[in-house]
């Protein structure tokens, strides 16, 4: 059953089968680890390039040292010995084939997570972007409520302070007539000049305290006007 090969570094074809079926029960063994990691984690951020990497190469040289079993095989002398280095090495070249095949599927379900997390990140910054929007308008209706609250206010407190300018125009009014009837009593009863003078002045001192109510009150609305700025 030994027999000798020109090829593979002065290797027999039972030393080459027998790295070959140590390479498949390794890669295998490395195929299912990498699923258990898939299925145990089940995100992209799981993923083991290096082994999905190492399984890759431990593939590539099995397929390798089967072209050289099958080209030592045929320079065998006895056909039944041919026959059955050609049954190994065929059975070696499937294993090779169903690891490669369960590579590549491993390989198209990653691809097909990493597309739906990419999606989902889209997605998720799109509904943050939409978000965003809303939040600016809701910011604009705020900002135009406020004004309007401010134009209201505004106009209360010039509404305000018509009534209140008014009101002191009409006792305005009043004291003048009340001051010329006093003046006419006065001047009937025959009352001296330094008492018109005395009412005079406090006449004076009343419409200095009119004036500084009414700048007061000027004051007021201009203060309550820019406050509602």
């Amino acid at each position: 059953m030994e027999a000798a090969g020109g090829g593979g570094g002065g290797s027999t074809l039972s030393e080459i089968y027998q790295n070959a079926k140590k390479l498949v029960l390794r890669t295998r063994d490395a195929m299912e680890r990498l699923e258990r990691l898939e299925y145990s984690s089940g995100s992209v951020g799981m993923d083991s390039p290096e082994l999905s990497s190492s399984i890759t190469r431990d593939i590539t040289h099995i397929q390798s040292l089967c072209v050289e079993m099958d080209r030592l095989c045929r320079s065998l002398p006895s056909k039944s010995h041919r026959d059955l280095w050609k049954r190994k090495v065929e059975q070696v070249g499937e294993e090779s084939e169903s690891l490669k095949q369960s590579l590549d599927k491993y390989s198209l379900r990653n691809q097909k997570r990493m597309m739906e997390a990419k999606e989902r990140a889209e997605l998720l910054g799109r509904a943050n972007g939409e978000s965003h929007v809303l939040r600016i308008f809701d910011d604009e209706a705020q900002a135009r409520q406020s004004y309007r609250n401010s134009a209201r206010m505004l106009e209360e407190a010039s509404s305000t302070g018509e009534a209140i300018l008014s009101a002191m125009s009409g006792s305005r009014e009043r004291l003048k007539k009340a001051h010329r009837k006093a003046l006419d009593v006065l001047n009937t009863v025959g009352l001296s000049n330094s008492v018109l003078k005395l009412i005079e002045r406090r006449h004076r001192v009343d419409n200095w305290i009119k004036y500084a109510g009414m700048i007061l009150t000027l004051v007021i609305v201009f203060i309550i006007w820019r406050w509602t700025r």
